[in-house]
């Protein structure tokens, strides 16, 4: 007996071990890049390549120059437009899509869910061509509009599967009683269901949200004018020049595409835990 117990403890050291040694080189992975690029960012003068260097003198003058010297701002008010946009609609979509799958038959109901697995293996890449003739067939090269409504499409497939599948753990139980007391469909879905799935939406939006910001290629291929580009293809054109690479602006920039989407995740992140607590409480 002791022999096994003493076994149990061994093998708990070693998995304490070996998780916090995983845990140590994650963080290294993924904080040495978070370092090396404000580093970067607050270096005084023009350098020509990343580099940590913790000991130089900081400096805020690359984000004065960003709105100064580039497009920057633009870019950022391009972004969110199209970023704020795309979270408000995406979200609506797919959560009265997942609604709709979890609560309801109705005719396709399973083939269309089949059908948006199928989409969700066609890469982006292979669909820029069709999705550039659209954009001229549809006078929306250089829109907006035209760029939100595919980050919004691409977003519905894999998505409204996941809002399907939390709704699915909200007892049905809770629609029945609220029917006896007489409450509409609209109702059971607005005042019981939904504050019940609010992590899940909370998750959804923040996705949404992110989603331009880190996108290179849609908007790279669908915005040509400068003044219409996203942040991420302008801060492509600082370092896109070998002989003329904008180092700390570029590294500047990207530090504020954390801002507003750091911003909405602590807004956010009650809703992470809250949600669920409120949920489990009414039911």
């Amino acid at each position: 007996m002791k022999k096994i117990i003493g076994s149990q403890k061994v093998g708990r050291l070693f998995s304490r071990f070996f998780t916090y040694v995983y845990l140590i080189v994650l963080a290294i992975i993924i904080i040495y890049p978070l370092l090396i690029t404000a580093s970067s960012a607050f270096k005084s003068g023009n350098i020509t390549a990343f580099s940590l260097d913790l000991t130089s003198e900081w400096t805020l003058s690359n984000f004065a120059r960003l709105f100064q010297e580039t497009l920057y701002g633009t870019w950022y008010r391009n972004t969110l437009i199209v970023a704020v946009s795309t979270m408000i609609i995406q979200v609506g979509l797919v959560t009265i899509a997942g609604y709709a799958y979890s609560r309801y038959n109705f005719l396709g109901r399973k083939k269309s869910l089949m059908f948006f697995l199928v989409i969700q293996m066609v890469p982006t890449m292979a669909a820029l061509t069709a999705f550039y003739v659209m954009a001229l067939l549809l006078g929306a090269l250089d829109q907006f509009w035209f760029l939100t409504m595919l980050y919004i499409g691409g977003g519905i497939p894999m998505n409204t599967w996941l809002m399907k599948g939390y709704f699915d753990t909200v007892p049905k139980d809770l629609d029945e009683s609220a029917k006896l007391d007489g409450a509409g469909h609209f109702r059971i879905f607005w005042q019981i269901v939904l504050p019940l799935v609010r992590p899940m939406i909370a998750v959804q939006a923040l996705w949404a949200f992110m989603t331009p910001f880190g996108d290179f290629m849609l908007a790279r291929f669908l915005l040509r004018s400068p003044e219409k580009i996203t942040v991420a293809v302008g801060l492509q054109t600082f370092i896109s020049n070998p002989q003329d690479q904008k180092v700390a602006l570029f590294a500047a920039g990207a530090i504020l595409i954390a801002v507003p989407i750091s911003v909405l995740f602590f807004l956010l992140q009650k809703n992470f835990v809250s949600g669920l607590t409120s949920g489990g409480t009414k039911g």
